[in-house]
């Protein structure tokens, strides 16, 4: 029996050694699940980073011919000039640094495989921003980044000659004897290219450069044209006033070093009249802009190749080729881009393509369960409901800072959904068997998970716990005693008067359809609240003095005062994720009104519209926070991607388109679906277009 089992798991091992993968020993599944992650990268995006090399490479022969001609042009001789850069163009000297230049072009293009995110990082302060820059991987990386500039600075040295060509030369003291003097121009040369190179590095940190976003690339090359030359031109700028106070430090050391003099006859360059040399600005500046050009062209074929779209089989005959498929791909965690590209097939699949939508909508066989649709919606509604929680845990932290006092008491009463919506996140994936459960959703996932037919309705109370609650409610609350369970709900007759309240209902009210007991009825001795100890009253007033001693000084407010927008930016960064959910659900959810023959997308309808409504309250409640709703300033820096800036606005379009295409699809056949009364309100106001 055992021999049968293992030569069957060895004919399963052999089978995937013919496919293509590693010779590996036999062990037990979960032992491959680390293998299994990362087989994405290594047999996809690894590929994809080499062929954007590949494109770079074959781009860089006609790219430093252009430069070559650039440098070395004359209006006076044009023809000269061409012979010239033709017979440059195939000596033994430019050939040895096309060959520099190629190895410096694939080292980028290995840091660009390295540093890549599809999720940008956000420094909510500026030493924030400042911890970033001085990191040590960064560190690294900006010391990387100065070599590979040196390198294409002696490269560009030697293809434009003359006076830039070598770092010595001959020269004869006042007395006439022969010495070796140091080459000024040349070094200038190369300290422009480190200078150009740790920029890049800094800025690459600060405009989020290595941020991948999968948007369509339209006019990409003369932007790349217009951000080197004018990338360079600051570079050239800042470098000339750093070489202007600080250049004879490394002409010193350089003389010291290789035994070199400086010659008499020539100025020094670290002076008005040296630096104002245009013909110097000129090759420093098209010396640039080639290094900076090849680099951005070089990340833009990357970002290219490596966004391209895949598509993932929804399910597989053979079990070990599994984890090829979308539904168990959407539930990894790692790596980023594996789980950005599914959740793109999924929006893709949900539109564009009928007989792909069929395999979710299937039953498996043998048993007839929906396990493609379940494993797809699950992971979409657990993406939902993370961002819901991150929405209301940062509203708390901002109304526990005071920030959120502007919202009056009458402005809340207009508002129909006040309440908390943390323990509903909670409830949508996981139900605990608490007494007060806040979200009604969390009856819609157990349907899901224990295939009910029927969901169960509640009568909804207002939730003052809630970082949504109005202080004004709170205060009509006053006199109840604050050790009974009840403390929080309301008593005062004018509340009840109001509208039910969005996520919050009771788990005997979901049991037995009974309205909860009065608090009377459950009698709490009162706590006595504990005394902290001399130690820790002791501590916590030294840290008080120290935060008071801190916030009168200005440069420590400058660096951790809180950037406008930062935290909204923060909260969002990862938000293509969660509108790829939203598409692919809404229009698999539309398509299921003509395509889902066994009804597996109608079951879960329930929890998809409450989990959608709960993220629009959210969202909608975010965007009334104080520079959460402005426009972001536009990004100085050309090819520093800044469309996650405006996530947030994509992310509440997206949200209402997709709540607007399952109502106009469903109609009023969306009245049979059991919801709670404040989302039935809710999604009423869609059905009649007034949202």
């Amino acid at each position: 029996m055992h021999v049968a089992r293992y030569g069957k798991q060895r004919k399963i091992v052999r089978r995937k050694e013919r496919r293509g993968y590693l010779l590996l020993p036999f062990f037990p599944p979960d032992m491959f699940s680390t293998k299994q992650s990362c087989w994405f990268i290594r047999k996809v995006v690894c590929w994809r980073a080499a062929a954007s090399n590949a494109w770079a490479v074959l781009l860089l022969l006609p790219i430093t011919a252009v430069f070559v001609i650039l440098s070395r042009f004359s209006l006076l001789h044009p023809i000269q000039t061409i012979s010239e850069c033709t017979s440059l163009l195939t000596s033994t000297s430019a050939i040895f640094s096309f060959i520099l230049l190629c190895g410096v072009i694939l080292m980028v293009g290995f840091l660009n495989l390295e540093y890549y995110t599809v999720i940008p990082t956000v420094a909510c302060s500026k030493i924030a921003l400042l911890g970033q820059l001085l990191h040590p991987r960064q560190f690294v990386n900006s010391l990387v980044h100065c070599i590979m500039g040196i390198i294409m600075a002696w490269c560009c040295a030697v293809t434009i000659g003359g006076r830039y060509e070598t770092l010595s030369y001959h020269c004869t003291q006042s007395d006439g004897s022969p010495q070796m003097c140091l080459n000024e121009y040349h070094l200038i040369l190369l300290l422009a290219g480190a200078f150009v190179g740790l920029s890049h590095s800094l800025l690459g940190v600060i405009y989020n450069m290595n941020y991948v976003s999968f948007h369509t690339v339209k006019g990409s090359l003369l932007l790349v044209v217009k951000c080197s030359a004018t990338q360079a031109l600051y570079s050239v700028r800042n470098y000339i006033v750093v070489y202007f106070f600080l250049g004879y430090i490394p002409r010193t050391w350089m003389c010291k070093t290789l035994n070199l003099h400086l010659s008499s006859s020539v100025h020094p360059l670290d002076s008005i009249t040296g630096l104002l040399d245009l013909s110097l600005l000129y090759h420093l500046w098209i010396s640039a802009a080639f290094l900076l050009f090849t680099w951005y062209i070089t990340l833009l074929l990357f970002r290219i190749f490596v966004t391209e779209v895949y598509s993932f089989p929804v399910q597989s005959s053979f079990p070990e080729d599994a984890h090829h498929c979308l539904p168990k791909v959407l539930a990894d965690k790692q790596p980023m881009i594996l789980k950005f590209l599914a959740l793109q097939d999924l929006a893709l699949l949900s539109q564009h393509s009928p007989s792909r939508r069929c395999e979710v909508f299937s039953l498996s066989q043998p048993g007839g369960h929906p396990h493609n649709w379940n494993a797809i919606s699950k992971e979409c509604l657990s993406l939902l409901t993370d961002l819901t929680q991150r929405l209301v845990a940062h509203h708390d932290t901002v109304a526990t800072n005071g920030r959120a006092k502007s919202l009056s008491f009458g402005s809340e009463r207009k508002t129909s959904s006040e309440t908390s919506v943390t323990s509903g996140a909670e409830d949508l994936m996981s139900p605990r068997p608490t007494l007060l459960m806040k979200t009604p959703t969390s009856v819609f996932t157990r349907s899901i998970a224990e295939g009910s037919q029927s969901m169960l309705t509640s009568p909804f109370t207002p939730d003052l716990d809630s970082p949504f609650a109005s202080p004004g409610l709170r205060h009509l609350i006053a006199p109840i005693d604050q050790g009974s369970p009840w403390y929080g709900t309301v008593q005062s007759p004018h509340v009840m008067r109001r509208a039910p309240k969005l996520w919050s209902t009771s788990t005997d009210s979901q049991i037995n359809g009974s309205p909860l007991p009065s608090s009377a009825s459950v009698p709490s001795p009162k706590k006595e609240p504990s005394k902290p100890s001399l130690l820790a009253q002791f501590l916590q007033n030294r840290k008080e003095q120290v935060k008071n001693f801190l916030a009168k000084r200005v440069l420590i407010m400058y660096l951790f005062n809180k950037l406008p927008e930062a935290s909204s930016q923060a909260l969002f960064a990862d938000s293509q994720a969660h509108i790829w959910a939203l598409e692919g659900l809404s229009y698999l959810v539309q398509a299921s009104f003509s395509e889902d023959q066994f009804g597996v997308v109608q079951t879960t309808l329930p929890s998809i519209l409450s989990c959608m409504l709960v993220l629009q309250e959210a969202v909608d409640r975010h965007f009334k926070l104080p520079h959460a709703s402005s426009k972001p300033v536009r990004s100085t820096s050309g090819m520093g991607d800044s469309t996650y800036k405006t996530l947030r606005f994509a992310l509440r379009a997206t949200l209402k388109t997709a709540i607007y295409r399952i109502t106009t699809t469903f109609g009023d056949h969306l009245n049979a679906v059991q919801m709670s009364a404040e989302h039935r309100k809710r999604l009423q106001q869609f059905l009649e277009y007034k949202e």
